[in-house]
């Protein structure tokens, strides 16, 4: 595969801890909503199944991500470690987020990481379900961007 030069922290084998800290600045980095910022952690090649969708490579990967969040609105995702063993990290994740009618989803998934030896993800697996929420049954509450360090975690708020 062609890697980019760029080395990003935490390379593995992941330990525990590195592993918690490479899942968050990847939380992070799609509460951003940036998608070219995104693309960078990715080798120019990187692989992804998301959904039915299989996007190829950075170029790809900001064109599905620009498309996503054309469609969902106000975005808020939390991402919690689930496995690690070398250079594979597997996550489940729930995100909020809102159609142009106003109605509220809750997306809950998993995904499966494969980094190489730079530390970009060259392989991205997710699988994901959409569940249509009421307004008062929305639980990610804090303002877009970065989750505060104190906010709670998925097993926290029981999802």
């Amino acid at each position: 595969m062609t890697n980019h030069p760029e080395v990003r922290p935490t390379i593995q084998p992941f330990t525990r801890e590195t592993a918690i800290q490479k899942v968050r600045m990847a939380e992070d980095g799609w509460n951003s909503r940036d998608p070219e910022s995104i693309s960078m952690v990715y080798t120019l090649d990187s692989q992804w199944r998301n959904r039915a969708e299989f996007p190829k490579g950075r170029a790809e990967i900001v064109q599905f991500l620009t498309k996503k969040w054309a469609k969902e609105h106000d975005y808020r995702l939390i991402k919690d470690l689930w496995a690690f063993d070398g250079n594979r990290i597997a996550v489940r994740f729930a995100y909020e987020w809102h159609d142009e009618s106003n109605q509220w989803f809750r997306s809950y998934g998993n995904e499966n990481w494969e980094f190489n030896e730079q530390g970009l993800m060259q392989y991205r697996f997710a699988s994901i379900n959409d569940l249509p929420i009421k307004v008062s049954e929305r639980k990610f509450h804090w303002p877009l961007g970065r989750r505060p360090d104190d906010y709670e975690s998925l097993s926290d708020l029981g999802l």
